[in-house]
């Protein structure tokens, strides 16, 4: 189950189990928040940058699901509007993946898209 979270005008939502991994990884980095950021780029015109923040900048959003925060800036925010961020573990192995309903096109590995 996601928990949706609505800051102002915007939405974004962090499944479960990327809440468990985004959680997991700031614990053993003693980092405040995991960051995606939407840069220009990648085999479809723009790519999501994933990292972990030591703290929010001034132009930051933040998302919640428990404990797991997830910043994004304000420039990035306008591509992933209503998207989700979900942990997959599939055969071909784990990874983060946004679902973005703004995404006209992307690639095989799910990191660049196109809008």
């Amino acid at each position: 189950m996601a928990q949706a979270n609505e800051i102002g005008q915007h939405q974004f939502l962090i499944t479960d189990n990327a809440a468990v991994r985004i959680n997991s990884m700031l614990e053993n980095d003693k980092k405040y928040a995991f960051r995606i950021s939407v840069e220009g780029g990648g085999c479809s015109g723009f790519q999501y940058d994933f990292s972990l923040a030591e703290a929010p900048n001034d132009d930051d959003i933040e998302f919640l699901n428990g404990d797991a925060r997830v910043l994004i800036d304000e420039t990035s925010i306008e591509f992933l509007e209503g998207a989700r961020l979900e942990w997959v573990e599939d055969l071909l192995g784990s990874s983060f993946r946004v679902k973005n309903p703004n995404a006209r096109s992307s690639c095989g590995c799910g990191i660049s898209f196109s809008v």
